[in-house]
């Protein structure tokens, strides 16, 4: 399904964050699959610089007339909401983070509304939510299994994933909420473990990292970008329904380091394993289940971590 079917072609999709890391895919596949983009995005001079194509439409989400102005004037059939707020080092604002990521999916929901598509078959809303919306849940992680997020941002997505669930089904919206893990690939923010990894791999510089215990379901950004779509064209699912969107397979990070230093010849002795503290906000989870994923749409991500690093760090 490369061009799922045709499905998008000529429909009206709204990405807000389209100049995020995975934004930037999900604007790039639908682009190509013939929608017609609009790109909502805080500073339109960014994005130009991303390379993403569609309509460009600056403005201020946490701006509740704002997003209601934006969806007067685009009426999408389906909006995709990639707007977080928290994942960055910087971003430490509580109050921003409730209002970005709790309160703005019910402006979403909302503005909405009031646009629905007779001839649209699939969601209205394919909201991101986040795997720390678990929080200190063991065992195997189900949809329906609870939540005890332990940070502000687990805490503020639980809260938005929530407001999905409860304003698609009193306002009629078909919406859901793919709930996100460890995602990898281009566009990374400079800081984070891959670009660190291939930054020390062209420097010879000696990397500092974690002693690497912990284990995360690595799943590359265009496996994650494919299966929002996909998701997107989902029929009979349940409104504010929660799917995660994952490989299903944990590795530990020690071992996510060690294949990427056998791709970028990274060499052993560079790789400082315990030199960094493990975060306390880190999460320690158990098997992810893709159960669910699986029986909507017969599809999984498929990309291996060796050929993701290497798509990663394949010059550009």
């Amino acid at each position: 399904m490369s061009d799922y079917d045709g499905s998008y072609r000529g429909v009206r999709v709204a990405v807000l964050g389209a100049s995020g890391f995975i934004g930037r895919w999900v604007a790039r596949k639908l682009y190509a699959a013939g929608a017609c983009t609009y790109l909502v995005v805080r500073d339109a001079a960014g994005a130009v610089r991303s390379g993403i194509s569609g309509e460009l439409v600056e403005a201020d989400l946490s701006d509740t007339a704002a997003v209601r102005e934006i969806y007067t004037r685009i009426r999408p059939a389906i909006t995709f909401n990639l707007v977080g707020y928290g994942i960055d080092p910087g971003e430490r604002d509580e109050a921003i983070s409730y209002r970005v990521n709790a309160a703005l999916p019910k402006d979403i929901c909302e503005a909405a509304a009031g646009w629905k598509d007779s001839t649209w078959a699939g969601q209205h809303i394919v909201h991101a939510g986040s795997a720390l919306e678990y929080g200190e849940i063991g065992g195997d992680l189900r949809e329906d299994g609870g939540a005890r997020p332990t940070t502000v941002y687990g805490k503020s997505k639980l809260q938005g994933t929530q407001a999905i669930a409860e304003h698609c089904a009193a306002l009629g919206l078909r919406g859901l909420t793919a709930r996100l893990f460890t995602v990898y690939g281009p566009g990374e923010h400079a800081d984070r473990l891959l670009p660190s990894m291939i930054q020390a791999s062209r420097t010879g510089e000696p990397l500092n990292l974690t002693a690497g215990t912990q284990k995360r379901d690595f799943t590359y950004v265009e496996d994650v970008a494919d299966g929002l779509l996909r998701l997107g064209l989902a029929e009979g699912v349940e409104p504010g329904a929660v799917v995660n969107l994952a490989t299903g397979e944990l590795v530990s990070v020690r071992v996510f380091i060690e294949e990427a230093a056998a791709v970028l010849k990274v060499p052993s002795v560079n790789l400082r394993f315990g030199a960094l503290p493990t975060r306390l906000e880190e999460m320690q989870h158990d098997q992810i289940s893709i159960h669910r994923l699986r029986s909507m749409l017969g599809w999984m991500p498929r990309t291996l971590i060796k050929d993701g690093i290497r798509l990663t760090a394949a010059p550009r």
